[in-house]
C-alpha cells in the first residue's frame, strides 16, 4: 500500500486555515475582535516559536464552534471556502495531489486544524481521508468537547498509527510520503519512508539540507 500523507497550511495551502477560520467566526459572529485577534496571534506566535499550548488552542477552537448554532456555522463555511480557501488554492498544490492519485496512492490530510474546517478543504483537493482533531457533537451541534488524539508534533504520528491500526495496518505495510513546511511536524517526517520539506520554514529546511531530504517549493509562504 502506498500512503499519501499532507499537511494543510503553509503545504498545500498558502494561509493558514485555523486562523482564516477564526477570524471569520469573530467577524460572523458578533465576537470582540480585539481581544478574539490577540488570543488567535498568541497562538500562532507561540506555535511559530515552539512554545504552543496545543491543549488551550483545542479548547479555544472547540469552544468557538460551540458557540453557536451549527447552521450558522455551516452558513459561515460556506463563506469561508469561497471568499478565503478556494482562491487561494493553487495549480501545483493540486498538481501535486493529483500525480499520487494518478499513482494510485491512499490520500489523507494530517493537519492540526480541525477536522469541521478541514473536511470540505480535503473534499476540494479530492482527499478522501482527514486524520485531525475531531469536534464532539451531540444532538447535531458542537458541544466544546473534542473526541481522540490531538494532531500536533508527535500526536501527528499517534493519529497516523491509529488509523492505520483500524484498517489492521502498521508502518511496516505501508510505504508513506509526507508533505510538511512545519518544524513541529519533525516527528512524523522523521517517521515516513519519504519525507518531503514542502515550503519549508528556516529550521525545517536547514534540517532537511542536513539529512538529504527533498525540498520542494509550491509557493512561497505567506501569513494568514
Amino acid at each position: 500500500m502506498q500512503l499519501a500523507l499532507f499537511d494543510l497550511d503553509h503545504t498545500l495551502l498558502p494561509i493558514d486555515s485555523a486562523d482564516t477560520w477564526s477570524h471569520h467566526v469573530v467577524r460572523r459572529g458578533g465576537l470582540d475582535a480585539e481581544s478574539y485577534g490577540a488570543r488567535i496571534r498568541h497562538f500562532a506566535q507561540t506555535y511559530q516559536a515552539g512554545t504552543f499550548d496545543v491543549d488551550g488552542y483545542v479548547r479555544f477552537q472547540m469552544e468557538l464552534l460551540a458557540g453557536f448554532p451549527r447552521a450558522a456555522l455551516d452558513a459561515w463555511h460556506a463563506e469561508f471556502m469561497d471568499q478565503f480557501v478556494r482562491p487561494h488554492v493553487r495549480r501545483e498544490a493540486r498538481a501535486l495531489v493529483e500525480r499520487h492519485r494518478r499513482d494510485g496512492d491512499e490520500l489523507a490530510l494530517v493537519t492540526g486544524t480541525n477536522a469541521y474546517v478541514v473536511t470540505p478543504i480535503a473534499r476540494e483537493f479530492g482527499i478522501e481521508h482527514v486524520l485531525a482533531v475531531e469536534p464532539e457533537v451531540a444532538d447535531g451541534e458542537f458541544t466544546g468537547g473534542h473526541v481522540g488524539t490531538h494532531t500536533y508534533q508527535a500526536g501527528k504520528v499517534r493519529k497516523v498509527e491509529e488509523w492505520l491500526a483500524r484498517r489492521g495496518l502498521d508502518w511496516a505495510a505501508v510505504r508513506t510520503v509526507f508533505y510538511s513546511d512545519s518544524i513541529n511536524d519533525l516527528p512524523l517526517l522523521e517517521r515516513v519512508t519519504e519525507p518531503v520539506v514542502t515550503n519549508g520554514d528556516a529550521r525545517l529546511n536547514a534540517i532537511a539540507r542536513e539529512r538529504g531530504w527533498q525540498m520542494l517549493q509550491l509557493f512561497e509562504r505567506a501569513a494568514a
